[in-house]
């Protein structure tokens, strides 16, 4: 692989997708510590979340479109290395700049990226099960991490903490987990084929493309009743300003799909993904502006 090939299989746009989490819980918190706040951004959309992206593309071999990459380059045993050197400096740069415990809690986030893609668990062939990891771990735990390190807390004081609407903390974990529940399945709509000859039953495979369609909007819809009790009014309000377009090209899709299922394609998927993450990203950004 040249090093070119190995960049693309990073995929450093596809942390955009998961960035809404970040800026979620930074919008949360009441005195952030700035200098914690920027390493943990660095760690996570720099070095973890590419390197989850390396390994598990080293370990799929995909030949057909992949999440954020079209085309992507063949694999050799260089973008293993190259996932272990990103997760490595991740770590260490977790325990160094942020804190022990930030960085204990990041290995697990590690060790539980590398069990949905190793052979030898492959957590990613169980729909069920694979569908609720990528909720907590990239949702739920992210959330936890980002509102209490970022502000130098302890896990007891998360646990105890409220927000500006006097809802607990720990909603917003929920609330993160929603979103991505109802996230996941949307994006791997295209890849029935490639994951079939993978020996991968994808939660999008169990439940067909409309059924996927369908189960997605159901979470999303979740996700806004989560919102509605854990944000407070003014930032609830701009959170279904910018979650329309979302729910609007979804169901736009959802048509297109129910009369043409070939229709469900990496460019709409692509399109969705982008679109959500941009508009998710604006308003959790000045929801913390405003704060």
């Amino acid at each position: 692989m040249t090093k070119k090939d190995i960049f693309l299989h990073l995929r450093f746009p596809f942390s955009l997708f998961l960035m809404p989490i970040y800026w979620l819980a930074i919008s949360q918190q009441v005195n952030g510590d700035f200098v914690n706040n920027i390493w943990i951004f660095v760690i996570l959309h720099i070095f973890i979340y590419p390197a989850s992206n390396a390994f598990n593309s080293y370990y799929d071999k995909d030949e057909g479109s992949i999440g954020g990459l079209k085309n992507p380059p063949k694999v050799d045993v260089n973008l293993w290395y190259a996932a272990n050197l990103f997760d490595a400096v991740g770590v260490i740069a977790s325990i160094l700049l942020v804190g022990t415990w930030f960085g204990i809690l990041v290995l697990f986030y590690v060790s539980v990226s590398r069990l949905y893609s190793h052979p030898s668990v492959r957590l990613k062939k169980y729909p069920v099960l694979s569908w609720l990891v990528v909720g907590l771990f990239q949702g739920a735990l992210v959330f936890m991490m980002v509102y209490t390190f970022g502000q130098n807390l302890s896990i007891t004081e998360f646990l105890e903490a409220k927000n500006l609407s006097n809802a607990p903390i720990w909603l917003g974990c929920i609330m993160s987990a929603l979103i991505l529940w109802a996230v996941y399945p949307i994006t791997q709509v295209y890849q029935h084929e490639e994951d079939t000859k993978n020996g991968d039953k994808t939660m999008s495979i169990l439940l067909g493309i409309r059924g996927t369609f369908i189960f997605c909007m159901t979470f999303f819809l979740m996700a806004l009743t989560c919102a509605f009790y854990f944000l407070e009014r003014n930032d609830f309000t701009r959170f279904i300003g910018f979650s329309a377009p979302i729910a609007l090209f979804m169901n736009w899709w959802f048509l297109k799909v129910w009369k043409k299922p070939e229709e469900a394609n990496f460019k709409y998927t692509m399109i969705l993904n982008l679109m959500a993450s941009l508009l998710l990203n604006f308003c959790f950004i000045i929801n913390a502006l405003m704060a």
